[in-house]
């Protein structure tokens, strides 16, 4: 019998939500499972589907599409109504090249709680149960692929992952990401913009060479069945799931880069989720502030002084400090408000020896905490600089040639801020 191994078994009954099920699943065993919430999606999930369907057949076959959909009792009855006809075309689809089976989060009864119901727990339902459909008895990697509805993905997309995961033994990833540019409207330069910010901020971690310089985008997120046992599974976060998972993840293994295979989200603005993608696109639209800032390059020379500080071999709580204030004031202030001193000595009483000690440090000062140090550095003597002249400065620093010709302080026409996309976008492929 194809049993999953005891760690699964522990996990499902400590961690797991028991009270959704996959419908008409049937015996069948899977390698691989790619995990996707939706709420109102029924074209988008068609549109999933169409780019899947261009992946080999060889590796479609073992691979399940496992479809959470949900809304909340409270949701709007159209959304509702969008839901039922989703699940009415998912029991329609009668394919031999894809496995399509959902879980039904929407229907009466069935809803997502009101207190914590969202994106978190929906993926979390799905992960879940991805890991009682593995083929454990095969000697592929068992691989948890989160993605979109509103995503589409490449032809060689389960290629890749699969590849990856098997012959480079990765254990977590992110695969490579591009929304759509194409356009010339005000869309356009919303998605321009937010993706600066969210390229420029991993290429700023780095700079500093921060353990956690990854990209934490829901729909790119992969990892092995092992990893996220070790990590005790997806959050029920209802926004910045994402971020929160993969930290978690990188606390237990290293989180690598697919770069080879592109997922593509949508750049549309959205109501799905407090912060994210589509909120930062209405913002931009709503021209409520001013949208092309971008954190000053001083902060990542800050946090990366204070990362060798860190990862140097002491003992003493004071040198660590002393050193701190000596790099900047406000990076001193900080540790002290974040109780550095204590922590550090809790660390030092549960490290046995330096490489215990390295990790302790590693989580104490981890993706959350470095944001924090960020922010607060923004907000005590280094505001947030015109966008261009953020992305030239740190590529100065980092010795990255870039011959993109601008006024400086200006705004550059929509051409040119593609031109400063795609080289972060380049950099981010090495």
């Amino acid at each position: 019998m194809n049993m999953p191994p005891d760690i699964v078994i522990k996990y499902l009954q400590k961690y797991s939500v028991k009270e959704w099920k996959i419908e008409n699943i049937g015996n069948r065993k899977f390698d691989n499972v790619i995990v996707v919430p939706a709420i109102c999606e029924y074209e988008n999930i068609r549109r999933l589907i169409n780019s899947l369907l261009q992946n080999d057949e060889k590796y479609l076959y073992c691979t399940l599409l496992l479809i959470v959909l949900n809304n909340l009792p409270s949701s709007k009855e159209e959304i509702k109504i969008e839901n039922l006809r989703t699940m009415d075309y998912l029991r329609t689809i009668n394919s031999e090249k894809i496995n399509i089976h959902f879980v039904d989060a929407s229907s009466p009864g069935k809803e997502l709680p009101e207190n914590h119901g969202g994106v978190g727990l929906a993926r979390k339902i799905g992960m879940d149960l991805a890991l009682t459909v593995f083929d454990y008895s095969s000697a592929s990697k068992k691989i948890l692929i989160c993605t979109d509805a509103d995503c589409t993905v490449e032809k060689n997309y389960l290629q890749e992952i699969t590849s990856a995961f098997n012959k480079r033994d990765l254990s977590a990833a992110v695969v490579n990401y591009r929304h759509d540019i194409s356009g010339e409207d005000e869309n356009t330069a919303a998605i321009i913009c937010y993706e600066y910010y969210l390229r420029y901020y991993v290429l700023g971690l780095k700079y500093a060479n921060s353990p956690y310089a990854f990209h934490t985008i829901g729909s790119t997120m992969v990892c092995d069945y092992k990893s996220y046992i070790k990590a005790e599974g997806m959050n029920k976060r209802k926004a910045a799931e994402d971020f929160y998972f993969l930290e978690k993840l990188a606390k237990v293994t290293a989180i690598e880069n697919i770069s080879s295979t592109t997922v593509h989200p949508s750049a549309r603005a959205s109501w799905r989720v407090p912060f994210g993608t589509g909120q930062r696109v209405n913002r931009f639209l709503s021209k409520e502030r001013d949208e092309y800032k971008l954190y000053s390059p001083e902060v990542f020379e800050i946090l990366k002084s204070w990362l060798t500080t860190l990862n140097k071999n002491s003992n003493l709580v004071s040198d660590y400090l002393s050193d701190a204030e000596r790099i900047h004031p406000e990076l001193y202030k900080f540790l002290i408000q974040q109780e550095f001193d204590r922590a550090f000595s809790k660390i030092l009483n549960h490290a046995n020896d330096e490489k215990q000690l390295n990790l302790q440090k590693k989580l104490w000062f981890d993706g959350f905490r470095t944001l924090k140090l960020i922010h607060h550095l923004r907000d005590n003597g280094f505001p947030e600089i015109n966008t261009f002249d953020a992305i030239d400065l740190l590529f100065e620093k980092m010795k990255i040639s870039c011959d993109i010709k601008r006024d400086k302080g200006a705004i550059p026409e929509l051409s040119v801020q593609k031109k400063y996309l795609e080289s972060l976008r380049e950099l981010d492929r090495n």
